[in-house]
């Protein structure tokens, strides 16, 4: 689903790239985490696949796609494919849940009634339905945080990204977004979590990617 070939990514023209000739593969239809210390990648690597950024060399490949050579024209209909979950949600606080949700499919102009089944459905399954009409400031933040979980898969993507979604709940909140990944998973939707907290994936079986220092690994024993 997604496959980076020797892909090298710098900021500033002669500081150490903060990816350099990195290749790794995340299988269609798995759920795999990358983590590292802060500063080492991990968002870069997320917006290098949903095309926020653009890499120097080597080769981004996503669903088939080598993101390099998908017109400018078409990159908003290549990321109906990803939806993005944030650590500080994102949300519209003057738009209530239902607002939030239904953003993405009112923008490309849906129906009204298949907006309305859809995004019951998808408040359903991360069970906020009860919540449709709330405001966000209203919500916990771990019901802010599933609003957000439920605005990036209304539209009902291949791939979820995920960039350090639990950083600001607390554990057992945290334990909560990630039984919630792995339904979604459960389902057939590939699921790419960035996170430096490795209490969520540790003893999980899941695969582990690590950045830091410029470099990718696979942790072993996990």
């Amino acid at each position: 689903m997604v496959r980076f070939e020797n892909v090298t990514k710098s900021y500033d023209e002669g500081s150490p790239p903060i990816l350099k000739n990195i290749s790794f593969e995340v299988r269609r239809g798995e759920m795999a985490y990358i983590t590292g210390p802060s500063g080492a990648g991990k968002t870069t690597l997320l917006k290098l696949i949903s095309l926020e950024e653009w890499a120097e060399d080597g080769a981004v490949i996503v669903d088939g796609e080598d993101v390099e050579e998908i017109p400018e024209v078409e990159v908003p209909l290549f990321r109906r494919k990803i939806g993005i979950v944030f650590q500080d949600f994102k949300l519209l606080l003057n738009r209530t849940v239902f607002e939030n949700v239904a953003l993405t499919l009112r923008v490309r102009k849906d129906n009204e009634q298949y907006i309305r089944v859809q995004v019951h459905e998808t408040l359903k399954m991360v069970n906020l339905r009860h919540k449709a009409d709330a405001m966000p400031l209203t919500l916990s933040g771990g019901e802010q945080q599933r609003v957000a979980i439920a605005r990036a898969l209304i539209a009902e993507p291949t791939l979820l990204l995920a960039d350090e979604p639990t950083g600001n709940l607390d554990p057992d909140t945290s334990a909560g977004i990630v039984r919630i990944f792995k339904e979604i998973n459960a389902r057939g939707t590939t699921v790419l979590h960035a996170t430096h907290d490795r209490d969520l994936f540790r003893g999980s079986g899941y695969r582990v990617f690590r950045i830091e220092g410029g470099a990718i690994t696979l942790e072993e024993g996990i």
